[in-house]
């Protein structure tokens, strides 16, 4: 029995291990934060009980509902998805978000309270880009009273910077009863870094360029020249003369910038200066200033 025992636990002890070790599935789930603005439609705050405009951060829907109107478990503010020939969709930019990242859209939705027997309220959600399909779903049944699914989810590829998402009703029938949502929320995995910027004078349009050309033949016939044949890749690339000559010229100016000298008499370096504020107090005369003109300056 204990030989059993043993043998059960060695089996548990190796599949924990191979669980530990298993890699993550190639979608992984998106995790990284993006920015929902007023996400849970707190702002502005509508007085119980009641509706109010669109809320801060969206464009477009329907009415907001006050927190005893929408009756949300978690007791935030909602906002009805209204005929879209009459109102605009319900729409907001997730910032935060860079073109080529994954995103994972939540939120939750109500078919408000509409009397039992109605059909599921339906609407979609939308993202730019022809990869990204609209999102179609339907709210839990009506039952007369709030009746709240915590949790959708839609995912996209970013087709642009701050994508903009939107809500917007595909209710056909009993239309005075409309879809509710609230709590929207977004996690993303950023795209990969972008490669750096290419360096190159040459590269792109520039390489049809007269200097570009000239450099793109000298490389080719430095590249057809044996690597210990001196000769030929000095007649490509020249001798260096004019090189050594600027550079012993160059040694020989700093040389002689060096020996010249630096120290002189202060009175004498004074005296060079005296003459042109002596000629501008020249006229003034004594009295003509509280301070004689001799007392302005060394001069």
């Amino acid at each position: 029995m204990l030989r059993i025992q043993r043998a059960r636990l060695l089996v548990i002890t190796l599949s924990s291990a191979i669980a530990l070790a298993a890699p993550a599935p190639a979608g992984a789930e998106d995790t990284e934060p993006a920015v929902v603005p007023n996400g849970t439609l707190s702002s502005p705050t509508v007085p119980d009980p009641g509706w109010g405009s669109t809320p801060d951060g969206w464009s477009g829907g329907g009415g907001l509902a006050s927190v005893s109107r929408a009756n949300h478990p978690q007791g935030f503010q909602a906002l009805t998805l209204s005929d879209p020939a009459t109102t605009q969709p319900f729409s907001t930019r997730i910032r935060g978000v860079r073109a080529g990242a994954t995103v994972t859209l939540s939120w939750d939705d109500n078919p408000d309270r509409c009397a039992a027997g109605i059909a599921n309220r339906t609407y979609s959600v939308t993202v730019a880009g022809t990869a990204n399909q609209p999102g179609k779903f339907a709210t839990n049944p009506n039952i007369g009273k709030a009746n709240w699914y915590l949790g959708r989810t839609y995912s996209f590829t970013a087709a642009e910077d701050a994508p903009q998402i939107s809500f917007t009703s595909t209710v056909t029938t009993d239309t005075q009863c409309k879809p509710m949502v609230t709590n929207v929320a977004a996690k993303q995995t950023a795209p990969p870094p972008s490669p750096p910027k290419q360096n190159d004078p040459c590269a792109g349009d520039a390489a049809s360029g007269p200097a570009c050309k000239n450099a793109a033949g000298g490389q080719a016939k430095i590249d057809n020249c044996p690597a210990t044949d001196r000769n030929c890749l000095a007649s490509v690339a020249g001798d260096g003369k004019a090189e050594k000559t600027g550079i012993a010229n160059e040694t020989q100016a700093v040389a002689d910038f060096g020996k010249i000298p630096r120290d002189q008499d202060p009175n004498t370096a004074a005296a060079g200066l005296c003459a042109l504020p002596d000629a501008l107090v020249a006229d003034v005369q004594p009295g003509e200033s509280p301070v004689p003109p001799h007392q302005w300056w060394y001069c």
